[in-house]
């Protein structure tokens, strides 16, 4: 279904900056999510009307025969057009002003099954051009979760027959002949010069054992491996595996970077079965983007046993200053820090401190006794949990009370134990995969965080083994980590009826000055709903997804528990503008001109982690002509 807003004639919009183009998944490969555009301002942002709006059919609440979705796709501006793939890996090119479909890609005989995840995902497509014209000089890429990757004509939607075998590439080649899951191909590739730099999703809870951490640069016209990168050494198949990529990547084409975000080695809660140490578990990794040969490495975290993977691209910014600028790069992570680089080296901008941190007191395991922090910016989600919510314990009859008192709590980083941790922040927590977004005049980052505690609990396999497994990380439930002592149970920290144990607020939005770290100003973001009622402004919401910033100083972002897009001031933080939509938009969205006029897209599709409640919308936003 297409609607599209009449245009109203009025006179001619004064000269404005425009962003004719929104390539990737961050906007551009420097993970920036940076508008040039000028036309939709502070002042009149409030004029924003929906332009038109599509609904793709691929979507599923998992009650039916087909599982549920979770829709995170980039819309990307190129060649005249809008891409955007679906959960069920089908690609729609859509005129970027009216919402047409120029033309549709079908994939046949694609298993729609979560053979890796807990529900099919998509977070949408890549968008390449090489030189020359004729039939596939410009592609689009979608990946599926059996583990291919479709190269499409952008003009047509056909197949590119030279790619791969028929124009789909089978990633699963380069996996372990017995490997317990394929290599899922969720995030769109992450495009260096002629090449796709491929990582990939798993099911990392599950198992000790799991393929090793690897990435692939496959050539864009033909899909042969170029090289592959491994992040842990292969004599420890059978031990451990993971660490994969399985967000987005950035690229510094001048100075031939890559940047790698590397997740944990599994199993996740538990490392006693991996005590050697894996130097590029859970770090921000520099490779050679032509050799895929390591520049530098810096491990985030120390033994990871928190699910701490690295979870989104590092942004990559020139930080401006009196000697000249600075190449620096900004890696969020789950525990609500930002680590400052200068991206040429891996060295801090500013100081990172090894802090002793409490100790395991589980037999098996051996804890790191530190942990690197940095000293700015400041973590905005704060270094203590805060203590319990009054309200929710008054509403549970002292509930949230008398379970924190049964839990081991000695701050961030508390291990994971047998009576059970409270982690704050646990894996849903801190800053998610959308990143930030940074002005590159300014140097100021915008970045959403979440506030979440949850509950770690280690589980004797004798006992284990009489519980049924079933869940995912962000959600909670119970994991086998099959080839340790151990089970897992991760929950939320709730009371009896559902309200947080843990103080609001629950989200927050914060800008950060990358001069000099200091955060300029932090405010509760989005709104909670519970018992079909929103909370107050003031308690936030976790959220998934990430902002938009534009040069006229505007904050594009959906990311919230409420279903509503918003606009806000970029100098205060203060809502400008929002519009109810059919879900949780967990997508970032694309901020673009297009003949003239400025453009603000949504895909709104939901994520079961913060809400039960999916969606197949596609929807864009303009000023009134």
């Amino acid at each position: 279904m297409i609607r599209i807003l009449p245009a109203l004639i009025l006179l001619a919009p004064a000269a404005h900056a425009q962003q004719t183009e929104w390539t990737g998944f961050h906007g551009n490969g420097m993970a920036q999510k940076y508008s040039a555009s000028t036309q939709i301002t502070p002042e009149n942002v409030g004029d924003l009307e929906m332009a038109w709006e599509i609904h793709t059919g691929d979507v599923s609440d998992g009650s039916g025969d087909i599982p549920g979705t979770v829709w995170s796709a980039t819309p990307i501006l190129a060649n005249d057009l809008l891409y955007v793939g679906t959960p069920f890996y089908r690609i729609l090119a859509v005129h970027p002003d009216t919402g047409e479909i120029a033309w549709t890609y079908e994939p046949d005989d694609t298993t729609l099954e979560p053979l890796s995840q807990p529900e099919l995902k998509n977070r949408g497509v890549t968008y390449w051009e090489g030189e020359g014209d004729g039939p596939c000089a410009r592609r689009v890429y979608i990946g599926t979760m059996d583990a291919e990757l479709h190269a499409v004509d952008a003009d047509t939607g056909e197949l590119c027959a030279d790619f791969g075998e028929g124009g789909i590439l089978d990633v699963n080649q380069w996996n372990k002949p017995d490997a317990n899951f394929p290599l899922s191909q969720l995030q769109p590739p992450t495009v260096f010069r002629d090449k796709l730099l491929l990582g990939w999703a798993g099911k990392d809870w599950h198992d000790a054992a799991n393929p090793l951490g690897s990435v692939f640069a496959v050539d864009a016209r033909t899909g042969e491996l170029d090289w592959t990168f491994h992040s842990i050494p292969e004599d420890y198949d059978g031990v451990t595996g993971t660490s994969n990529v399985w967000t987005a990547m950035s690229v510094d084409e001048e100075n031939g970077l890559a940047f790698l975000p590397v997740s944990s080695p599994s199993a996740d809660f538990y490392g006693g079965t991996r005590t050697d140490s894996i130097p590029l578990a859970t770090s921000v990794t520099a490779v050679n983007g032509d050799t895929g040969e390591v520049v530098w490495s810096r491990q985030l975290v120390n033994h990871d046993i928190w699910d701490y993977d690295t979870v989104a691209a590092p942004t990559l910014v020139d930080i401006p200053g009196e000697g000249g600028s600075t190449p620096a790069l900004v890696q969020p992570t789950k525990m609500g820090y930002a680590f400052v680089l200068n991206r040429l080296t891996g060295e801090p901008i500013f100081p990172i401190e090894d802090t002793p941190v409490p100790a395991t007191d589980v037999e098996g395991e051996v804890s790191s006794p530190t942990q690197p922090i940095p000293t700015l910016p400041k973590s905005p989600i704060g270094d203590d949990w805060g203590g319990v919510f009054g309200l929710a314990d008054i509403a549970s009859f002292g509930y949230c009370s008398r379970k924190f008192d049964e839990l081991r709590y000695e701050g961030r980083y508390t291990p994971p134990s047998l009576e059970g941790t409270l982690a704050y922040p646990a894996t849903a927590g801190g800053f998610q995969w959308g990143g930030g977004a940074v002005d590159p005049e300014s140097g100021i980052l915008y970045i959403n965080s979440s506030r979440v505690a949850q509950i770690y609990q280690l589980i004797e396999r004798e006992d284990y083994n009489t519980m049924t497994s079933g869940g995912s990380e962000a959600e909670g439930g119970l994991f086998p980590m099959t080839g340790t002592p151990y089970g897992f149970s991760l929950t939320n920290f709730l009371n009896p009826i559902g309200m947080p144990c843990w103080k609001p607020p629950y989200g927050l939005m914060s800008a950060i000055d990358l001069k000099s770290g200091e955060t300029l100003w932090e405010r509760p973001f989005g709104q909670t709903q519970q018992w079909g009622f929103y909370m107050p402004e003031s308690w936030g919401s976790p959220t998934i997804g990430g902002p938009v910033v534009t040069a006229s100083g505007l904050i594009f972002i959906g990311a919230s528990m409420d279903a509503r897009v918003r606009a806000l001031d970029a100098a205060t933080g203060d809502v400008l503008w929002k519009a109810q939509v059919d879900a949780p938009a967990v997508s970032i969205p694309a901020v673009y001109d297009y003949d003239g006029q400025q453009y603000v897209v949504f895909a709104v599709g939901g994520n079961s982690i913060i809400k039960p409640q999916v969606a197949d919308q596609l929807i864009a936003f303009t000023l009134p002509k």
